[in-house]
């Protein structure tokens, strides 16, 4: 019988208990051996709970049982979970999680303590929610070198862009909708500024090229700034609007990440994942190109991920699966400065004057107020100070070249 302990009971956390209830007989058929939950962490009262004999408000229950091999933190945030994180591991206990801030954060410590105890820290649950990606990576397609991950990584800003493309709302009317629906934080932040879509991304990447790619050090934008008018315009133009978590993994090492809006073209799969539908798309030098797609959140998606990560640390008892990244001093991440990119403009800027600072753009609109232009393929540095010269620029996205 192995023994498991749930931290935290909120969305997930209560998820992964009705999954391990619901579906016990085939979790531990799977897993070849009956699991059993021992204790839940959770500092609320829970007394009216059909088995609240399970909750505890003490992370001391766990730590210093020695029935218990496997946790999962489904707490969220950096501390306690990072503590509780680490004295679990290292008191020899797999953890298994789906906070993937903490995993961006300290993933290349925790791993390290992991492998040195000869135990698993899994974390299939931080990126896409119940899409299986951290797994393929590791295993279905180990035998490639990772060049590029693309993926529409964020539901929220997926459901929000969808609603301005199919239903003409504007970035605010979208908004107040998600929130309506539960999509949405009353605080949203995270999401339409691109921070969670950059820790997912920072998770792959590290992952694909193993070494820690610091989330802090990708370039981050979101969709705050989206207009009904870029909406129309990409549209005109062959283009829906999608915030991008872009990844080029360099044969020599260096990387080059980046989350913003992108117009991306509607004959790419990726164009066609609307709603709170997330996609990932992996590029390796055998398998070409694959895709992953699914809910990238929600309550039992995530669950799932969640229990199928505690399913295999029980099969993998005293054994570490190796999953690693490294944190180096050296300095291998690409400025974007030194990235080739074109851009999609709208400017206030006469036309003849965009024309004799980019004299290849092509224009698309001109009709006095503002003057609509998609620029060459040039270092963005470059690019950037061009259009600083220009002036009156109203909106600038860039264009994903696949």
């Amino acid at each position: 019988m192995a023994k498991i302990a749930i931290m935290g009971f909120g969305t997930v956390g209560s998820g992964v208990y009705e999954i391990m209830r619901k579906n016990a007989s085939g979790i531990s058929r799977k897993a070849s051996a009956d699991i059993d939950i021992k204790y839940i962490l959770d500092i609320r009262d829970f007394s009216s709970h059909p088995e609240n004999q399970l909750f505890t408000k003490s992370f001391d229950d766990i730590l210093n049982d020695s029935e218990v091999e496997v946790v999962v933190e489904v707490m969220g945030g950096l501390h306690p979970a990072y503590e509780f994180t680490k004295a679990a591991l290292e008191a020899g206990k797999s953890v298994v999680t789906s906070n993937k801030e903490l995993v961006a954060t300290y993933g290349s410590e925790l791993l390290k303590i992991a492998e040195d105890n000869n135990i698993n820290y899994m974390f299939e649950a931080s990126v896409g929610g119940g899409i299986p990606i951290i797994r393929p990576l590791h295993q279905c397609l180990a035998a490639n070198e990772i060049n590029q991950i693309i993926g529409i990584l964020n539901g929220t800003t997926n459901y929000i862009l969808t609603q301005m493309i199919r239903a003409g709302k504007s970035f605010e009317e979208a908004l107040a909708d998600a929130q309506a629906k539960g999509y949405a934080e009353r605080n949203p932040a995270a999401d339409v500024e691109g921070h969670d879509a950059c820790r997912k991304i920072a998770i792959l990447s590290s992952l694909a090229s193993g070494k820690h790619v610091d989330y802090n050090e990708i370039l981050t934008e979101g969709i705050t700034g989206i207009t009904l008018e870029d909406v129309h315009y990409a549209d005109s133009l062959g283009y829906v609007i999608k915030l991008i978590g872009f990844s080029d993994i360099q044969a020599d090492g260096r990387v080059f990440a980046r989350v913003c809006p992108m117009l991306v073209q509607k004959s790419s799969p990726l164009a066609g994942v609307e709603d709170v539908f997330n996609a990932i798309m992996v590029k390796g030098d055998s398998i070409g190109e694959v895709m992953f797609y699914g809910r990238g959140a929600g309550k039992l998606p995530t669950a799932s991920a969640v229990v199928a990560d505690v399913i295999d640390c029980v099969k993998h008892i005293n054994k570490s699966k190796h999953i690693m990244w490294t944190k180096t001093a050296e300095n291998f991440m690409i400025s974007a400065d030194d990235v080739y990119v074109s851009y999609f403009v709208r400017a206030t800027t006469d036309k003849a004057f965009v024309k004799n600072q980019i004299p290849e753009a092509e224009f698309v609109s001109c009709d006095g107020n503002e003057t609509v232009f998609v620029t060459p393929r040039d270092k963005e540095g470059s690019l950037n100070g061009k259009l600083a010269k220009i002036g009156g620029v109203l909106s600038k996205i860039r264009i994903l070249e696949e």
